[in-house]
């Protein structure tokens, strides 16, 4: 049965858990579409902050410091934010019941498709996914299409939630695109049922989130639902040299193709330092010598974005161009200032092992800030690389233990007590020539709001020191 068959909204009763950023846009939209709309989080109203005040200027019942069994029971349907664990017992409860249960992005694409917005129903869907990377590769495609004049909303996990980004359309804030580039955590591909990107891409699968998952195996799963409903006339690129990854070749329908820094592919590939894609009967020549970001992971990242706007339409002009202009993203292995010859990188979003391993790939002589909340990582597979590329470390938060047992043997290590002690620290022990690389390999939650706030403090901590400020 199609979408636009199946879905309809006009009535029902519908519950949205969770009221962050993408549950606000979800249970206004309902409300536009004439569902009986209740809205329930565990946060209080006070801790919710702001962004309930539209729910309640619209008369929407909200549920806050708890969660009730019978508004569960009692709906139609259910909607979850992605940071809802869909085994929650109610949630269980209700399923067992009858009552389906959907995610913020299936509940967006179902309301495209189905024509219940001004939104063209066969609108495309460019979906990004993987463990790292996926900002960076969902703003460069964005900004290559739009440079080649197809109108883009980057939207989802990167930022602006695809509820919220619909919503501002539906009411005139935003000018309706021609395509929807959409970053996609593993969180939300776990409760989609009919959502279908017409290009994805999974770009890596390292550790990660395993304080959610029961397993790797499990997260892989998760993360291969990217392509659960793709068919051949879609597009799916992978990491030809990520195995784990390429495990997912089983798990979709769609056309397969491949990026590679390694080998040719068919896809995309290193050749010459530029990158050529191979497609079919087409060979095109990208020149990336003058491309801005640098490191192993951003020539994937490159690649990546390249190839889907490839194939999205976008000429070799538009990304060429695209890559000499793009600098990057903040907190993702970003420039901060050099100092007495010593290079200073901000790499704050470097939440996990497999990112903290990229990262490494990028530098030598590297006096490495790294540690805060574990996520279950094995930090012992960054052992060679820590032998051969890190001079010392320097460890934070409730990880340094496990880090300096796992690779302190290796090379100096030291701990600090916050973050200014720790860029003091690393300055001392630097010296020209080196790289002063903040990249923690886990959660910022033990010592700061998010990854964001983290990386602005040491950017701070930085300028302050260059400037020769020392605030006690």
């Amino acid at each position: 049965m199609t979408v636009e068959k199946k879905f309809r909204l006009q009535g029902l009763k519908v519950l949205v858990v969770g009221l962050q950023r993408s549950g606000i846009g979800a249970a206004l939209i309902l409300k536009r579409l004439g569902a009986n709309v209740r809205a329930t989080d565990l946060k209080s109203i006070k801790e919710l902050g702001e962004g309930v005040a539209g729910l309640i200027r619209e008369g929407i019942d909200i549920k806050d410091g708890g969660h009730e069994e019978r508004d569960f029971l009692e709906s139609d349907l259910i909607v979850i934010s992605p940071g809802v664990r869909t085994d929650m017992h109610l949630l269980k409860k209700a399923k067992d019941a009858g009552v389906e249960v959907i995610g913020e992005l299936e509940f967006a694409f179902r309301t495209v498709r189905s024509g219940l917005t001004p939104l063209k129903r066969d609108i495309p869907f460019y979906a990004v996914t993987g463990t790292n990377g996926k900002s960076t590769v969902t703003t460069l495609l964005g900004l290559i299409l739009n440079n080649h004049g197809i109108r883009t909303s980057v939207c989802g996990n990167i930022g602006k939630a695809i509820t919220a980004e619909i919503l501002d359309m539906m009411e005139g804030r935003v000018e309706y695109p021609d395509a929807f580039v959409v970053e996609v955590s593993s969180f939300q591909l776990e409760t989609i049922k009919d959502f279908r990107p017409s290009i994805a891409t999974i770009l890596n699968i390292t550790p990660d989130h395993l304080d959610r998952y029961r397993s790797m195996d499990e997260y892989i799963e998760a993360k291969a639902r990217i392509g659960l409903n793709m068919k051949r006339d879609d597009f799916i690129i992978l990491n030809a040299d990520d195995p784990v990854v390429m495990k997912c070749r089983q798990m979709t329908d769609s056309e397969i193709l491949y990026f590679s820094r390694k080998v040719p592919v068919e896809g995309i590939y290193l050749e010459k330092g530029g990158l050529k894609i191979k497609f079919k009967d087409r060979e095109v020549e990208i020149d990336i010598k003058d491309m801005k970001i640098k490191g192993v992971h951003n020539t994937e990242n490159a690649m990546a974005s390249t190839l889907m706007a490839f194939l999205a339409g976008a000429s070799r002009e538009s990304i060429e161009k695209t890559l000499r202009e793009f600098r990057g993203l903040e907190h993702r292995t970003e420039f901060v200032e050099e100092i007495d010859g010593v290079l200073y990188i901000n790499d704050s979003k470097g939440t996990n092992v497999g990112a903290l391993m990229k990262s490494l790939e990028g530098f030598s002589n590297i006096v490495l800030i790294a540690g805060g909340r574990d996520k279950k990582g094995d930090f012992s597979v960054l052992r060679p690389l820590i032998k051969e590329r890190v001079k010392a470390m320097v460890l934070i938060g409730e990880a340094k233990e496990k880090i300096r047992e796992s690779l302190g043997d290796l090379t100096l290590t030291v701990f600090a007590s916050d973050m200014k002690d720790a860029v003091i620290r690393a300055k001392e022990l630097a010296r020209k020539g080196d790289v002063v690389l903040l990249s923690p390999g886990c959660a910022s939650f033990d010592m700061f709001r998010d990854f964001e706030e983290r990386g602005r403090i040491f950017k701070e901590i930085v300028r302050e020191l260059k400037g020769g400020i020392r605030k006690d």
